[in-house]
């Protein structure tokens, strides 16, 4: 799994928009403050218009908001929208799987499944709400 830009760029969008709950936030003060050109997000920002995450308000006041609460925000769901499966390679995958050439008798597969495992059980235990709070934590997460 490798992050894009659009992938970082939507959780930095959320992140600007969850720390400003029940405020319209124009779209050139999202640029700013995320660092992303007006254009670029503004496509994703109707991606995550399409996940119900954020929605907009038009006019003179107008901008953009968050429409679901923070910790109702998944980050590995925001992640598999945008960017599509988390395992690092298809044969590894839950929804993108692919056999490999070797698949009956390849030993990397039960590292590349472990590894997917891992990335989707942190991405998928952490929302919004825990990025704000700080509540990342290396022990929050008993994996094994």
């Amino acid at each position: 799994m490798k992050v894009s830009t659009k992938g970082e760029y939507a959780l930095r969008a959320l992140l600007v928009l969850a720390q400003n709950p029940n405020q319209v936030i124009a779209i050139s003060e999202l640029s700013h403050k995320t660092l992303v050109t007006v254009q670029y997000l503004e496509k994703i920002l109707l991606q995550l218009k399409k996940m119900n995450y954020v929605d907009s308000k038009r006019g003179l006041q107008g901008g953009y908001f968050l429409k679901s609460p923070p910790e109702n925000i998944f980050i590995g769901e925001v992640i598999r929208y945008l960017e599509g499966p988390l395992a690092p390679m298809s044969c590894a995958s839950v929804t993108a799987y692919e056999p490999c050439e070797l698949e009956e008798t390849c030993l990397l597969k039960p590292l590349w499944m472990l590894v997917r495992e891992v990335v989707a059980y942190v991405l998928d235990q952490t929302t919004l709400d825990d990025l704000i709070k700080g509540n990342l934590q290396k022990s929050s997460f008993q994996i094994y």
